[in-house]
């Protein structure tokens, strides 16, 4: 029976060796960085004053669409007080490009040269398409958008098309519906004769296939209901990003390796079980923040770092309540028991305070903050399981194992 315990505590300790080996190199190859470790481009419009909610939700949401369409790994996409909006978008290199397309009005109108009425918007817009035309010798048509509208759009299109085929011979100048975008022309198509299909193609502007899907992703996105202004544009370069990285894991190393050295130290054999739980409290906590798709940024690195050191404090609740057990007499199993029972009180009450407060957070804050908030939760969370459940199992192996029963290994 002794050595059965002794064995499943040596195979425990060696799955948990295993799973860091395998699931650590996992966890860095699926995890999700933010804008500070990976470099990117983070741009903060402003509205006019007086914008409604509504107006600037709106404008939230054309963003997001433009921001899908330009293919950009989670993107940061928040309100900031009541009129400024804040982008993030880590792994984008061209900032020029970026700004462009998400701060683009990109209010699309067709209209009929000859009266200056606007026939069409681009909320008769079905979808847009970029294209490149290998076969024309034309560079001007060489890349272009095609344009679909919707039933309404096309029926419009086909009656105003048609009109302007029996009213102007063919090459009168009159016979042209002009494309408008944020009340600049962008092109100006002769009308050859009436288009039923409901299609259009706007070309000539356009000098590589990169420009005709930008504009085609931001009339896909619709225009933005306001006007805004760009008053910050930031480029982080990934060479930053790298070394925020390099500087997060070095922190991180030598944190465990003095907190380690700290607890075998100052407990022994328990201090050196309850290494193997702080190796476990990281396999779980990285692991859920992986699963769940957290975006990692130095406050999420920070928040790891800091419910670490809470699960570093709930060992030493416990190794000292064992402690002050087996100074009044009692036996290893008996303080044990005792220690653990008399700790958890303080345990929980200490760490269920920070955990309404990372909730509040989590509930009210937007960003890198709900970020650090989330991070900070499960490792208050992982740090109780670790403490309570993992330390105390692998004590109750060693204790009943007699393997180690001179009290001063375990910190006397």
């Amino acid at each position: 029976m002794r050595w059965q315990r002794v064995g499943a505590m040596v195979a425990t300790i060696v799955a948990v060796l295993i799973c860091a080996l395998v699931l650590f190199p996992t966890y860095q190859n699926n995890a999700i960085l933010g804008l500070d470790l990976q470099g990117g481009v983070m741009v903060r419009l402003e509205a006019p004053e007086g914008t409604s909610s509504e107006d600037m939700d709106n404008a939230m949401s054309v963003i997001s669409n433009r921001v899908n369409a330009l293919g950009v790994s989670e993107p940061e996409i928040r309100r900031e007080g009541d009129y400024r909006i804040s982008v993030e978008l880590p792994g984008v290199k061209d900032a020029e490009e970026a700004v462009r397309v998400i701060g683009t009005t990109a209010k699309l109108q067709f209209v009929r040269y000859d009266t200056g009425e606007i026939i069409l918007s681009g909320n008769q817009l079905k979808k847009a398409a970029g294209y490149m035309d290998q076969e024309t010798i034309d560079p001007t048509k060489q890349y272009g958008v095609a344009l679909e509208f919707n039933n309404e759009g096309a029926d419009i299109f086909s009656k105003v098309t048609s009109e302007l085929c029996e009213k102007y011979g063919e090459g009168d100048v009159n016979r042209v519906i002009a494309i408008v975008l944020d009340d600049a022309i962008i092109s100006t198509p002769a009308v050859n004769e009436p288009i039923m299909n409901g299609k259009a193609v706007i070309n000539g502007n356009f000098t590589s296939m990169e420009e005709a899907r930008s504009l085609a992703s931001m009339l896909n996105g619709g225009a933005l209901p306001v006007d805004l202004t760009i008053v910050e544009k930031r480029t982080v370069g990934p060479q930053l990003g790298a070394d925020s990285i390099e500087k997060s894991i070095q922190a991180a190393i030598v944190g465990i390796i003095i907190l380690a050295v700290f607890m075998i130290v100052v407990y022994r054999v328990p201090g050196i079980i309850a290494t193997f739980a702080l190796l476990l409290y990281a396999l779980i906590v990285i692991g859920v923040n992986v699963a769940i798709n957290v975006t990692v940024t130095l406050p999420v690195i920070a928040a790891f770092l800091l419910s670490l050191g809470m699960a570093v404090d709930a060992n030493v609740i416990i190794f000292e309540r064992l402690k002050e057990e087996l100074r009044a007499g009692k036996t290893l199993r008996v303080a044990v028991d005792s220690g653990f029972k008399k700790a958890f009180a303080t345990i929980f009450d200490s760490n269920i305070t920070t955990l309404l407060a990372a909730v509040i957070l989590i509930a009210f804050g937007t960003g890198t903050i709900r970020g650090f908030a989330i991070t900070l939760t499960i490792g208050i969370l992982a740090s109780m399981l670790t403490a309570i459940t993992f330390t105390r199992f692998m004590l109750n192996l060693l204790v009943s194992s007699n393997l180690v029963t001179n009290k001063k290994y375990y910190g006397m």
